[in-house]
């Protein structure tokens, strides 16, 4: 087990009996827990969680992103392994936990400061830039690691599905200021945000995008056909492939009635979202890591709901990343 600096988060790496604390073997099936018994870790792909939720908090956000990538683990590890989906090019890391409880605005941001340095060693310890980080869990606030990371390995654009584009102003950190604060560091090239919701980003996030070329289309415009997200994804795909790399966020806010920490009745479904990332996984050649935060789920029902969604996009992605 490693500590970050102050001891606020801890990572632990997964062995073979810690997996299996979280599947069931069934005879005459070969399930995803099973072949992680004998992973890759030098595997294209990487799966990483984070359990914290310190960054909504700090964002005035709920609690329950600790929560998600248990909920996840506990469906993909017994989901199949076949001939269209193999157990050879991924492995699952390990974990950063949050071992420090909410205080206050301000103590929160400064453990979220301590998990940006904690998440970005971590990455650079453990991942090579030729394998390609899936991360779960925790707040928004960890893309800013992902993508600093990224940009320590060359150029990156980010395309984020997202009703919020993290773009509030960086007097302190928190899971609302990843996005903008990476521009205002110049290690982000090109940011990109798809179905804001136009009720819940403010003038300041607005004036932000259009001060920063931010390419950002409305969840409104969608919902009257004036826009079509498959065909706003091929002009980004037309505009960015090849010339960079690619960092794939999706927010778990964006999918309608995803238990989250910022929960909406509103957004798109399930299925749209997972059309949307295979069409991009197949699209990008340059993909550096896809980030799947904000899920919250806090009762059984909801877990289930998490982890069975986790799991798809999460298999989608790996089964069709170019």
């Amino acid at each position: 087990m490693t500590n970050s600096d102050k001891g606020n988060f801890t990572f632990l790496e997964f062995t073979e009996d810690i997996i299996s604390n979280f599947y069931s073997p069934r005879k005459g099936e070969n399930r995803v827990g099973d072949s992680l018994k004998k992973s890759n870790k030098k595997g294209r792909f990487v799966i990483l969680g984070i359990e914290e939720s310190i960054g909504p908090k700090a964002n005035n956000g709920l609690s329950g992103s600790e929560n998600a990538f248990e909920s996840f683990l506990k469906v993909f590890l017994n989901s199949q392994i076949h001939d269209q989906f193999e157990g050879s090019n991924f492995h699952i890391l390990g974990t950063i936990k949050q071992e420090s409880s909410f205080s206050s605005i301000e103590n929160a941001s400064q453990q979220v400061l301590e998990l940006d340095d904690f998440v970005f060693r971590i990455l650079n310890d453990h991942v090579s830039q030729n394998q390609i980080p899936i991360v779960i869990g925790g707040g928004h606030n960890n893309a800013y690691p992902l993508i600093k990371w990224s940009a320590s390995h060359g150029m990156i654009n980010v395309l984020n599905l997202d009703p919020h584009a993290d773009c509030r102003e960086t007097s302190h950190r928190h899971s609302g200021n990843s996005f903008s604060l990476a521009l205002e560091q110049k290690i982000l090239n090109r940011y990109a945000v798809l179905g804001l919701h136009e009720a819940f980003n403010n003038h300041f996030i607005r004036s932000f995008l259009i001060k920063h070329n931010v390419f950002h289309t409305f969840f409104e415009d969608y919902l009257m056909q004036e826009r079509d997200l498959l065909k706003d994804l091929k002009v980004l795909v037309s505009e960015w492939n090849d010339v960079h790399k690619i960092g794939l966020e999706i927010d778990m806010d964006s999918i309608a009635g995803m238990p989250s920490s910022a929960f909406s009745p509103s957004g798109w479904t399930l299925d749209q979202v997972r059309a949307y990332l295979i069409k991009a996984a197949k699209s990008f050649s340059t993909i550096s890591y896809l980030h799947l935060p904000e899920a919250a789920p806090k009762n059984e029902l909801e877990n289930k709901i998490t982890g069975k969604a986790l799991t798809y996009i999460v298999r989608d992605f790996i089964r069709n990343a170019k």
